[in-house]
């Protein structure tokens, strides 16, 4: 082991005697390093290094039984229990988890390590398999519940484990994309015609690469008012209280650079910590945090079933937090109460 590596581990094992409730997370973030770059100091200890094979290893979590899946970035976690039901990797853009529960848009491209991790705690052991990106930031977490099949994870780790067990983690920084063009250099009637025409909501992504505008760009360049509006962020808030209130299901998504995450359904026990607004109900947890928030917008788009409203909010870079919908489906008109409540704030 490289002296680097035992100073580092040093420096975490300093960390975590004087603050044990530090999430690595935030360690990684305090050291100057990578979380998967921590997490690679304790190979040979509470963690196992597997093989990159992650469509095998994601198609066999099923095995697992009930689980917690986690997907996060910088200003929100999303955490949601179930079984890894129908995977599908046969599309070269995005694997597939469609289920109840545990629903996954996987862009498996930037995905690059893979780790088994048997944590030690007060509550007793905590196993989880935890996937990054080349840059070392965490990309997706399955947790195990006391539902779950733990010989089935032992078994899973045998098979997968990786002939490479070193305690180094080598990571490659990934460039941000937030440039933007100049608004005159944006053809923007045929921009705003093109919203105004969108079958599907699924080709807003398209539309936004072919005009080469950014999403917050797009926002400010709707057609009007209608299709785009921007608001306070308090407008989240209300509209979580009120969805809990009137036990309206709602569609939940939170991503980063190699996976979407997406709760459907209602949301019940909401509550502020610090600057954080979660949602804590049993099988769904999520955590945002407000002080993050630098845009909030209420997105209309026109698709074949009728009109489809979101809300998106927005981090200082002009990269999405997280989107809310109302509960919905293709071939299914958006649900009226949703409307009503989004109308209302």
């Amino acid at each position: 082991m490289s002296t680097i590596i035992n100073t580092l581990k040093q420096q975490w094992d300093a960390l975590k005697a004087e603050t044990p409730s530090l999430r690595i997370r935030n360690a990684a973030d305090q050291l100057g390093v990578s979380e998967a770059e921590l997490l690679a100091t304790q190979v040979g200890e509470s963690v196992t290094r597997l093989k990159p094979e992650f469509a095998n290893i994601l198609s066999e979590v099923e095995t697992l039984g009930k689980v917690m899946g986690l997907t996060r970035n910088d200003e929100c976690v999303h955490e949601r229990k179930g079984v890894y039901l129908n995977p599908d990797f046969s599309s070269p853009h995005a694997g597939l988890f469609v289920g109840e529960d545990i629903d996954l848009r996987i862009f498996i491209m930037h995905w690059a390590k893979a780790y088994a991790v048997s944590e030690k705690g007060e509550h007793g052991d905590r196993k989880s398999l935890q996937f990054f990106g080349k840059d070392g930031l965490a990309i997706h977490k399955i947790y195990l519940t006391a539902d779950s099949d733990a010989a089935a994870f032992d078994a899973l780790v045998a098979k997968y484990k990786s002939d490479d067990q070193s305690a180094e983690e080598s990571t490659v920084a990934v460039p941000l994309n937030i440039d933007e063009k100049p608004d005159s250099d944006i053809d923007v009637a045929a921009f705003q015609a093109a919203w105004s025409t969108l079958k599907d909501t699924h080709e807003f992504f398209g539309m936004l690469r072919k005009f080469g505008v950014t999403r917050t760009q797009a926002l400010r360049l709707a057609p009007n008012e209608n299709f785009a509006k921007k608001v306070d962020k308090e407008v989240v808030v209300k509209m979580l209280e009120g969805a809990a209130e009137s036990k309206l299901p709602i569609m939940v998504f939170v991503g980063n650079r190699g996976n979407i995450q997406i709760h459907t359904g209602r949301v019940r026990k909401t509550m502020w910590h610090g600057d954080w607004f979660n949602v804590m109900d049993p099988d769904f947890n999520l955590h945002l945090d407000m002080s993050k928030i630098a845009q909030t917008w209420i997105v209309r788009k026109p698709t074949e079933d009728g009109e489809v409203t979101a809300i998106e909010v927005f981090n200082e870079l002009g990269e999405i937090i997280v989107q809310f919908f109302g509960k919905r489906k293709p071939g299914i008109p958006e649900l009226q109460e949703w409307k009503q409540l989004v109308a209302s704030l």
